[in-house]
């Protein structure tokens, strides 16, 4: 049942916080009595906003980070060593994909770049090569690949391997169901929903969190405490924000797929596309991304993009206006010609993330930009 979720409390802007005296403060060390003393290790705005986001997703552990990407890359940097191996695939966020080859592989990380599709080459290369941990996403950024959760996942724990989900573009209350154990979204997409704040989070059970969280504390990305008030409030809205987004994303994709200068929509919500059945099974609604290629190319989805007057031309995703990407922005970088096409990304490719505008008006807008092809 959706209901909001954040009620308003004090923000505790403050770094420091102090106890009576010292035994009580080594009762705090010593974990023998709760309490907050240093904003990089706890604090109360923080943990508010920790306990809403791991009950949102059905756990109960929680870990903030000053952006998307910080709770992806530190989860790895806490879980990882010199001689582990990961599995990642080409369907996914490219500053994910980066942080794996260049930073952890200057670490002595080796990783695996597969398609999250084939799942057959994932049992292969699990069972040839010690894994330590598998990250992936679902829906993918930005063709909406929809993985299958429930395997990749089993495929994983079977052969030790953690997985690791960018849980982002399925929203905060999607996938808590399945053996996942850690999940990362950023808050600044559909938890603040306004872009006017950027967050991160990873969650998972508390005796996993509660592993890696020296390792959080060491390395820093600390969540400000305005900006976890800021996320807090846009939680009040986020149900209602996802579930007229994610309608005004079927009529879009609707529209586009009945339009002649559209060759392909991927849109998980469509009957005809690859992954309905998966995210009907997988997911409570379809999500609010649209991704369609343009069946004269590149520099026809530059002209598209900049014909648009409701759509604005950005990379982000989630907030309450619309957004879009042209393809000249998203064509991939570094890889073999085997991995472009397991991305999926043509020279036609555009994103649109979907906002809450009347839907008359965005396919207005959207009609008059495809008739300028």
């Amino acid at each position: 049942m959706h209901r909001t979720t954040g009620r308003w409390s004090p923000i505790y802007q403050s770094v420091k916080f102090t106890f009576d005296d010292v035994a009580e403060t080594q009762k705090y060390f010593g974990g023998e009595r709760d309490g907050f003393y240093y904003s990089r290790v706890s604090n109360p705005t923080l943990r508010q906003l920790e306990l809403a986001l791991a009950e949102l997703q059905g756990r109960d552990g929680c870990l903030l980070t000053a952006s998307g990407i910080a709770a992806v890359s530190t989860t790895m940097l806490a879980l990882l060593k010199a001689g582990d191996h990961v599995v990642h695939f080409a369907e996914s966020y490219q500053p994910t994909r980066a942080f794996i080859r260049r930073t952890l592989g200057r670490y002595g990380v080796s990783a695996t770049l597969l398609s999250v599709t084939d799942l057959a080459a994932l049992e292969r290369t699990l069972a040839r090569v010690p894994t330590r941990l598998v990250v992936f996403e679902s829906p993918t950024n930005p063709v909406l690949k929809v993985s299958d959760l429930e395997r990749i996942t089993a495929i994983a724990r079977t052969h030790g391997a953690l997985t690791l989900l960018d849980n982002t573009l399925a929203g905060l209350h999607n996938h808590g169901q399945y053996d996942v154990d850690f999940y990362a979204h950023s808050l600044t997409k559909y938890a603040s929903g306004h872009g006017d704040v950027m967050g991160g989070a990873v969650i998972g059970r508390r005796e996993l969190v509660e592993s890696i969280r020296d390792d959080f504390i060491h390395l820093g990305p600390t969540l400000d405490p305005q900006a976890a008030y800021l996320v807090l409030r846009g939680l009040k809205t986020y149900f209602v924000r996802w579930d007229c987004q994610c309608r005004n994303a079927a009529r879009v994709a609707e529209f586009l797929a009945s339009h002649p200068a559209v060759s392909r929509v991927r849109y998980p919500g469509l009957p005809s596309d690859p992954g309905h059945a998966l995210a009907g099974r997988q997911m409570d609604s379809f999500g609010t991304m649209v991704t369609f290629d343009l069946a004269a190319g590149l520099e026809a989805g530059t002209r598209f993009a900049e014909a648009l007057e409701l759509f604005e031309l950005t990379s982000s995703l989630g907030s309450t206006e619309s957004l879009g990407v042209p393809p000249a922005l998203q064509q991939p970088r570094g890889f073999t010609p085997e991995q472009v096409a397991w991305s999926d990304i043509g020279p036609g490719t555009v994103r649109l993330s979907i906002g809450i505008e009347d839907p008359d008006d965005l396919l207005d807008d959207l009609r008059q930009a495809l008739a300028l092809l």
